[in-house]
């Protein structure tokens, strides 16, 4: 574990490059979301094949950082988070240029492999080089530059989609996000407690492995890919229903919805003060309904409640988020870049999964059908939770009954 302590020069020098990656990041992977109306206009597909552009990309982005955590021991954390974010400038710059939907899938899936190495690698090094203390706040501040960079991409590519074009907000996002690369280059302080390890293939597979017999992380996976295929699902289809009838409003208009981000990246950076009053059980099942409560809002059919339904989500999602981020951190011994890695994983797949799968589900069902979805994620989180609290070292549920099996079997 780490030893920089919040307040001090290095901490806030390693916090303001996180959060500036984690912008890059976010801007680059959800620049698409607001525009899948556009897409299905423009392309003449439904609503399920238009949201390809967001859902390939967050499937390549899952695999990829299984990979890019084990690579990031043999060239470094810096290395590969640098890399990584440059790579991801370049395709953003380049998914301006497509002129096609099967184009944009094939750069976004690209941009998706080169996104990974970025979040993959973040949590190891923060979890290396931070106090234990500081490190849920840390990590917080990382995460509100996650929901801000969502925020403006969201905002910024569907104001400029009204006034000009997608094509021209794409390519300006890419060219801000290579300077802002380069200034995490050059500001990021190198690994002080990491120790580079020769690449084994055999190494990555065993790792992986080990980090999935322990049935507490393995709660926190699923809880990760339950709260985040929920929350992407309600913002790739709530643009629809606003777009659509009885609201019929502009896309900029939309977009400025997703200015509740900022209560998300308050959130964020603020439950690391109540996770150490209350604990990351209590706090986890208090976010995870709060996000509950907030999607019920948005049944209602009054434009004031439904945004009012997205802001609670939102903020009761970063808040679980940020504590299942940092449990992992904590909880794995070993291997955290891997452990990390795995917490993404199923964190994207649920993006992918269930932010596709939802379009079936509008289509079929509207709003209401997407609501239920939802519903059915997070209620799927709460029983995880319940299982994760019942776990401690040594003491578990699953072990207990592995063990039973085992004495059977002998």
């Amino acid at each position: 574990m780490g030893s920089i302590k919040s307040g001090t020069k290095r901490y806030r020098q390693i916090n303001w490059a996180f959060f500036f990656a984690g912008f890059v990041t976010f801007i680059t992977l959800y620049d698409v979301q607001p525009l899948l109306p556009v897409f299905t206009r423009e392309f003449g597909v439904s609503a399920m094949f238009a949201s390809l552009p967001l859902s390939v990309t967050s499937c390549a982005l899952a695999i990829s950082m299984l990979f890019a955590g084990t690579i990031s021991e043999t060239l470094g954390r810096k290395t590969v988070m640098v890399a990584s974010l440059v790579t991801t400038s370049i395709l953003a710059y380049l998914t301006s240029h497509t002129q096609s939907l099967e184009q944009l899938v094939v750069v976004r899936f690209l941009q998706g492999i080169a996104l990974a190495g970025l979040p993959a690698v973040a949590l190891a090094y923060l979890s290396e080089e931070i106090a234990p203390a500081s490190l849920t706040s840390a990590i917080g501040l990382y995460i509100s530059g996650n929901a801000i960079g969502g925020m403006t991409g969201r905002i910024f590519t569907a104001t400029m989609a009204d006034a000009t074009s997608w094509r021209t907000a794409l390519a300006i996002i890419g060219v801000v996000c290579f300077v802002l690369s380069l200034y995490f280059a050059k500001s990021l302080p190198p690994s002080e407690n990491f120790k580079k390890r020769s690449f084994a293939a055999r190494y990555l597979f065993s790792s992986l492995y080990r980090q999935l017999q322990d049935p507490g992380l393995l709660s926190l996976y699923g809880i990760s890919f339950l709260i985040m295929g929920s929350f992407v699902t309600l913002y790739n289809y709530i643009t629809f229903r606003l777009l659509g009838a009885p609201y019929h409003l502009p896309a900029s208009l939309v977009s400025l919805i997703f200015l509740v981000y900022m209560l998300g990246s308050f959130s964020s950076s603020m439950i690391g003060v109540q996770v150490e009053r209350f604990g990351r059980g209590r706090m986890l099942f208090l976010t995870i309904a709060t996000m509950v409560v907030g999607a019920l809002f948005t049944v209602s059919r009054d434009l004031g409640t439904i945004v009012t339904g997205i802001a609670i989500f939102t903020c009761g999602f970063f808040g679980a988020h940020t504590i299942a981020s940092s449990w992992v951190g904590s909880r794995a011994k070993t291997a955290r870049a891997q452990a990390a890695s795995l917490y993404l994983f199923f964190y994207y797949l649920g993006s992918s999964v269930s932010g596709t799968v939802g379009g079936v589900f509008w289509t079929s069902f509207g709003w209401q059908g997407v609501v239920l979805l939802i519903l059915g994620l997070l209620g799927a989180g709460l029983v995880l939770l319940k299982f994760l609290t019942s776990c401690s070292e040594g003491d578990c549920p699953a072990r207990s009954a592995v063990a039973t099996l085992d004495v059977m079997r002998s």
